[in-house]
């Protein structure tokens, strides 16, 4: 698909992931606004509310706050909830969406730990709810760039089971989208993403021009810096 102009009247909405609050994704948010965007925080129950529930909220709010379209970042289990919501329910245009570490095509630590009843509960339903749905792809018309990590950290660590290389939750194949329009892979960490000035530049270029600032062929080990 080719690219076109950006809309910086769009406002873009950052999704925030498990156990999280929009406010994580403060900082990343203040680099697209340097960019001449503008820039809204989505919070959801990330733990307590399936996967549809959360796909409905997030259209609800993208109706009342971006009536006229938005685009959109998601980190982790945000840009999970992100493609539900493209994928099944009604909501105002989305013009261009990033997706940082998001387990498209499922997550190896997830079901690890959903074989544990307390774990289950911990991760919660939405992420479990991803789980039985299986892998997906792009939808049609849709432009997404996905950001993955190879920084590997404490979880996949303590747990095992990730597939290498990872961000220390997710790795670089679970990432992966059928139908993206561009990918790019750093070497940064899960929740590290959040504070990467690396990860700013890349999503406030996505979202100029959806393209990163260069081919993750190339890519290799990167700082986050």
């Amino acid at each position: 698909m080719g690219a076109s102009s950006p809309d910086r009247s769009l406002p873009v909405v950052f999704v925030h992931g498990l156990w999280m609050h929009g406010l994580t994704m403060s900082l990343l948010a203040r680099q697209v606004r340097d960019r001449g965007y503008t820039t809204l925080s989505y919070s959801y129950p990330t733990v307590r509310v399936g996967l549809d529930d959360n796909a409905r909220r997030l259209a609800a709010f993208l109706a009342r706050r971006t009536p006229h379209g938005a685009h959109l970042v998601g980190h982790s289990m945000g840009g999970v909830v992100i493609l539900r919501m493209l994928a099944c329910c009604p909501h105002p245009p989305v013009q261009r969406c990033v997706l940082l570490g998001s387990p498209i095509q499922g997550s190896a630590l997830a079901a690890r730990l959903r074989r544990n009843a307390l774990m289950a509960r911990v991760i919660g339903l939405s992420i479990a709810d991803w789980l039985n749905h299986g892998p997906c792809a792009a939808p049609a018309g849709s432009e997404i760039g996905v950001i993955a990590g190879t920084r590997c950290l404490a979880a996949a660590r303590i747990f095992g089971g990730i597939e290498r290389p990872n961000d220390g939750v997710v790795s670089v194949a679970e990432t992966r989208l059928p139908g993206e329009q561009d990918r790019r892979v750093l070497h940064v960490g899960h929740s590290e993403m959040l504070l990467s000035r690396r990860v700013g530049r890349e999503i406030a270029t996505f979202l100029d021009s959806g393209r990163f600032a260069a081919s993750s062929l190339s890519a290799g080990r990167e700082s986050a810096g």
